[in-house]
């Protein structure tokens, strides 16, 4: 149904590509000029809707900051949220606003780092008020390459390898025909791109794309498993304790493919599922779809993902009779020395 629509909307990937070259043309010869702000602003962005893992990167990138002692805070738009405008949405420790007001992303990273978060649909206004609210050395921009009007230290683009084998797929084609954002030529605005394999064996470049990566800071990333986690205590579990137990997987996440195959990777049993648009913003409609297929199919628990868990986690109360846990990962980088004095030489020297 999804691709038939896609089709339908076809011609107007012409005209969304005709306003895309030129927007972008305005910014190569600075007829529109993007605005410094006084901290170290690091972009991490991608080329389609969704899917490439810009959360977990943006999680471990942060965290690595921190610990060189970098006063290091994370702006996002807040995708999903039902609030406008900019909200500070933590100082690093408890939040501020709830996930409704915030979206789950920004809620997380700042839950998982313990630093300073806000939203803003407008980064450039967002920056400012952010710095006026916390002191900060470096801003994190979550989700901001085509957001280019305000000035950038670091461009970081991450792509998701399944996307990139995909040759000649309809979703490697402008949005609304595919799923780009952006085409492949933007890839010279990144100053690193990083290939994201995530739980998937390393693969080489198609030929037809392999210009668009010469010459770039190429690296690779994957996801480890870093245990499955009770939502309500936090207590901590491994892979095995869920081996063979009948779990309703619950997930709102874009391309869930890589969550599910971890879990079936690992022996955890994913035949009762329920699979939810990305960014799902769970209700009381939702919790009793969840509560009835969970009870139906005398499942052991609820496992999700760690982007879920924190929407889920506002439904404690409703859900206080089922046990619920989240799958936590860790987004690591292949040849992380030399990535990380790339860091080091554009944001802490």
């Amino acid at each position: 149904m999804l691709k038939f629509i896609r089709i339908i909307l076809s011609p107007l990937t012409i005209l969304y590509k005709f306003i895309i070259n030129l927007r972008n043309s305005f910014f190569y010869k600075n007829t529109f000029k993007q605005t410094k702000v006084n901290a170290k602003v690091v972009s991490v962005g991608n080329l389609t809707v969704g899917g490439s893992g810009k959360t977990p990167f943006v999680i471990m990138l942060t965290k690595y900051l921190k610990s060189k002692k970098n006063r290091v805070g994370v702006l996002s738009r807040g995708y999903g949220r039902n609030s406008k405008g900019y909200h500070l949405v933590s100082k690093g420790d408890s939040p501020l606003i709830d996930v409704s007001k915030s979206g789950d992303e920004i809620l997380l990273v700042s839950a998982e780092c313990k630093v300073p978060a806000a939203v803003s649909e407008k980064r450039v206004i967002g920056a400012q008020n952010f710095l006026n609210d916390v002191e900060l050395d470096t801003i994190v921009l979550d989700d901001a390459f085509q957001h280019r009007w305000i000035w950038r230290d670091l461009n970081i683009l991450i792509i998701d390898q399944k996307f990139l084998s995909n040759v000649n797929s309809i979703d490697q084609n402008l949005l609304p025909l595919g799923s780009m954002r952006e085409p492949f030529e933007s890839t010279k605005r990144a100053d690193l791109i990083v290939i994201n394999r995530k739980f998937s064996p390393k693969i080489t470049l198609p030929s037809k794309l392999k210009h668009y990566f010469l010459e770039k800071s190429l690296y690779y990333s994957y996801y480890s498993v870093e245990g499955i986690y009770d939502v309500k205590d936090n207590k901590k579990y491994t892979t095995k304790d869920f081996e063979g137990q009948h779990s309703l997987v619950v997930c709102g996440i874009a391309k869930p493919f890589s969550f599910l195959r971890v879990l079936e990777e690992n022996n955890i049993n994913i035949k009762n599922k329920i699979i939810f648009n990305d960014h799902k913003n769970y209700t009381i409609k939702e919790v009793e779809e969840i509560r009835k297929k969970f009870y139906s199919t005398n499942s052991y628990s609820v496992l999700t993902t760690q982007k879920d868990a924190v929407k889920l986690m506002q439904f404690r109360k409703e859900l206080d009779d089922i046990d619920i846990y989240f799958l936590k990962i860790e987004l690591q980088i292949e040849d992380d020395k030399k990535f990380f004095e790339e860091i080091d030489a554009k944001i802490l020297n």
